[in-house]
């Protein structure tokens, strides 16, 4: 007979004084952390921005995907030693807190929770052109209204009931590319039955002007066009600390992140540059899945992907919204935001942190389709490298947080990072490169991207700094010794 989990152990975390729910709840099942896990990986990036990095690198986009993926394994590693020893909501804002220091935990968090709310609008966009091609009688902006309203009140009744929402999102998106993968690999080698397609084959991998046809620095290129679709890896450390077994739960996620990388991304990659040519008009007009697809000759293959992509996009809508609001939660636990970020309702959810996250999103819905091409456009360049910002994060405080655990708890330490420290300063000096090549990309607006969100950056820095210096709170009020602790871990 086992005993129930305390809250401590489910991965309970309280929240400010006077919570009617006492803090969150560990409501999400194992079934749904490996769905999160699994989802999170496959971002909506992956079906949509996929063709522009093929027609900039060729096949050797390959080579642009395995390195950024070597990258988000090494990070999630780092990430992954830390969650397990402490599994917080506050993940590696709450590491970075501790390890760093306050300045760093503040900053880092909020960027990571206005990354997520532009997010929100962008995806929220997305779905509305695909419903609106689909019942065109509903405009886009209401498609859109719908789609955040549906998902906000889904946030708002459990965790429970946004982990059963993304399990069934993530499995399609899982179901599809696994499908597409077997599928495709049969054509390619010609055993597909009833099914013949003249351009499939490995050849496509090294004709029409070699692997490399833009040279090698065309994967450098690729690197910037497809680094900001492995977003959203970390979210499986943010649930962790809803589950019942968060320590289990990070362990398996960080385990299996090298296989879904493997398969999800680069199998599905090769799929297509190996189905048609990599210079093929259509993998342009119609997009890479889509235009090998219809190189098979599958009916109505442009609405199936349609179906995907709306599943990809209200996967990445639901997810959004729970770690903005999980992130504005740790931040108000912290003290770092207003105490009522840190208020949950009865059933363990943070009502407050949600509505406020979502209220930011439909602020940045509004600027889509009012200002596009000025306000809307700064929000999504002055967020866009918060990615890299944040991996950087992860990899300094892994430096810092390997040594006060092995002081004050070395038991705690069931996953470990490889080749601790030489790996992680390898990985810090790989993402500092890859900020600095951006600076010299005007082409795909990289250098604007990386100005805007260190513009961004150094403003909210400032704000933690001197905050840090004047002894405030945003609550005004003293850290809860109690609520520290569970926070980022003693």
């Amino acid at each position: 007979m086992t005993s129930k989990p305390t809250p401590t152990e489910a991965g309970h975390v309280p929240g400010g004084p006077g919570e009617p729910g006492g803090g969150l709840q560990a409501g999400l099942k194992n079934r749904h952390l490996t769905m999160i896990a699994i989802g999170g990986v496959i971002g909506a990036g992956l079906f949509v921005g996929s063709s522009a990095g093929i027609a900039t690198a060729g096949p050797g986009i390959l080579l642009s995907y395995a390195l950024v993926g070597t990258l988000v394994v090494l990070v999630m590693r780092m990430l992954g030693e830390m969650s397990a020893a402490n599994p917080t909501s506050g993940s590696f804002s709450a590491h970075a807190d501790r390890a760093l220091g306050r300045w760093a935990g503040f900053s880092i968090g909020w960027l990571y929770w206005f990354f997520w709310v532009v997010v929100l609008a962008v995806e929220a966009t997305a779905g509305a052109k695909i419903l609106e091609g689909w019942i065109p009688a509903v405009p886009q902006w209401g498609w859109a209204l719908i789609v955040m309203i549906v998902l906000t009140a889904t946030n708002l009744v459990s965790v429970g009931s946004y982990g059963e929402f993304e399990f069934w999102f993530a499995g399609i998106k899982v179901v599809a590319i696994g499908a597409f993968i077997v599928v495709g690999a049969l054509a390619v080698f010609g055993v597909l039955p009833g099914v013949h397609s003249d351009k499939a084959g490995l050849d496509n991998l090294t004709g029409h002007g070699g692997f490399l046809p833009h040279g090698p620095g065309a994967i450098l290129t690729g690197v910037l066009l497809v680094v900001f679709s492995f977003m959203g890896s970390e979210i499986a450390t943010l649930a962790a600390g809803e589950s019942e077994d968060p320590r289990r739960a990070v362990t398996k996620s960080t385990n299996s992140i090298i296989w879904r990388i493997a398969v999800f991304y680069l199998g599905s990659i090769l799929v297509v540059v190996s189905l048609l040519p990599w210079d093929d008009a259509s993998i342009a007009e119609k997009g890479s899945y889509v235009a090998a697809l219809d190189s098979l000759g599958i009916a109505h293959a442009g609405q199936i992907m349609n179906f995907i992509v709306l599943t990809s996009v209200l996967s990445c809508l639901n997810s959004g919204l729970y770690t903005a609001s999980r992130m504005a939660f740790s931040l108000g636990v912290r003290g770092d935001a207003p105490r009522a970020f840190a208020r949950t309702t009865g059933r363990g959810v943070p009502m407050t942190a949600i509505v406020v996250s979502v209220l930011f999103g439909f602020l940045a819905v509004f600027f889509n389709y009012k200002y596009p091409d000025s306000v809307f456009l700064f929000l999504v360049n002055s967020s866009g490298a918060v990615a890299l910002f944040v991996w950087l994060v992860i990899c300094f405080s892994q430096l810092r947080m390997r040594k006060i655990i092995q002081r004050e708890a070395p038991e705690k330490l069931i996953v470990k990072m490889w080749l601790y420290p030489y790996l992680t300063w390898a990985t810090a000096a790989l993402i500092v490169f890859v900020l600095g090549y951006m600076l010299t990309d005007n082409e795909h607006d990289g250098r604007e991207t990386v100005l805007l969100s260190l513009l961004v950056a150094a403003v909210v820095l400032v704000i933690a700094v001197v905050r840090q210096k004047m002894g405030s709170r945003t609550a005004g009020a003293a850290r809860d010794p109690e609520t520290e602790r569970a926070e980022v871990g003693v």
